[in-house]
């Protein structure tokens, strides 16, 4: 700065105010001062900035597996929230730890970051609760019960009972379920659904037909060739998300049957891969983008000091039907 301030003839606190308050600048020692910056692409120096402000102007997110595709749109909606409000976005990927979660977390105690979206929630509850007591947090897709931290999601529970509707309302009661790990709160809120909309239309439950899976194509394939082999195969399937339906409908192709003619198979997500893959994937639309900009947004009121008179954002869901779940030519009851 001050070598900008020497050839433009200025003080350094020109140069300042030039940078951080150009209105109170007059026009020509503005001009003056932006010609040099331009001519020696001058840029100011973060770590003095953040030392007198107090701020890094930058947001840590933190994903549970930042290869699932499901993230990238929830990103791209707090990427574009951050810019437009002057803050970049660091990422960290947990690989679904929750230790490599709290790790990351220590850069907010080393203020490298002014706030945190958590898009995973596997802490231990105490953990988070002294994190959000001192820094500002938003969990979003994950959530943890009693935790008074703002949330943004969809209602896991309804979505999950709405798939499996559209199966009942095809004429299946053979419904398997190939859950996702049971230490997700998303997968007991997608299991709760589906074993409600069972119960709702007395339907009896066969455990056999609940599989628990590894959030992975592999790992789904190898359930749903287990639900094939039993004496009784179910006749449908409701997958934990979009990637782990096309695992099961490799399953169901290299048994020598047809999707949706012997299995009908419905996934979660819609990510853009369901619409292209044959048979295309009836699944459950989130509103990705929507929750990682509402996340961030909310995220932003807590660093600017705003209090939140709402903490729990629930976001609307829809079905999308398309050819794996059989319903092309068939009335469906939303």
């Amino acid at each position: 700065m001050s070598d900008v301030a020497k050839l433009a003839n200025v003080s350094t606190a020109t140069v300042s105010r030039v940078l951080s308050q150009p209105e109170k600048v007059s026009k020509d020692t503005r001009e003056k001062v932006m010609k040099v910056i331009k001519e020696f692409n001058y840029q100011p120096h973060m770590v003095a900035r953040q030392f007198r402000t107090k701020e890094t102007k930058t947001i840590l997110v933190v994903v549970p597996d930042i290869t699932d595709a499901f993230f990238s749109e929830v990103l791209r909606g707090i990427e574009h929230m951050a810019v437009r409000n002057g803050y970049q976005v660091i990422l960290g990927d947990a690989e679904n730890d929750p230790k490599r979660e709290k790790e990351y977390t220590n850069l907010l105690l080393q203020r490298q970051a002014d706030g945190m979206v958590l898009l995973t929630a596997r802490m231990d509850q105490q953990d988070l609760e002294n994190i959000s007591n001192h820094f500002p947090m938003v969990l979003a897709c994950e959530y943890i019960d009693g935790l008074d931290v703002p949330t943004v999601s969809i209602d896991n529970i309804s979505s999950a009972r709405k798939a499996t509707e559209h199966l009942i309302h095809l004429g299946h009661t053979k419904i398997a379920h190939i859950t996702g790990p049971m230490n997700v709160v998303l997968s007991r809120d997608r299991l709760k659904g589906y074993q409600q909309a069972m119960l709702s239309h007395d339907i009896t439950i066969n455990p056999a037909y609940i599989q628990e899976s590894e959030v992975s194509f592999e790992s789904s394939y190898d359930q749903m060739m287990k639900l094939l082999a039993l004496e009784t195969p179910p006749t449908a399937v409701f997958v934990f998300n979009d990637e782990m339906a096309i695992g099961a409908i490799k399953a169901v192709k290299d048994s020598g049957l047809n999707v949706p003619k012997d299995v009908a198979v419905v996934g979660f997500d819609n990510l853009k891969m369901s619409s292209i893959y044959e048979p295309n994937i009836t699944t459950i639309h989130q509103p990705k983008y929507e929750i990682g900009s509402k996340a961030m947004e909310l995220l932003l009121k807590l660093i600017n000091g705003e209090t939140l008179q709402k903490k729990r954002f629930v976001l609307n869901d829809k079905l999308v039907v398309r050819e794996s779940s059989g319903a092309n030519n068939k009335k469906v009851t939303p």
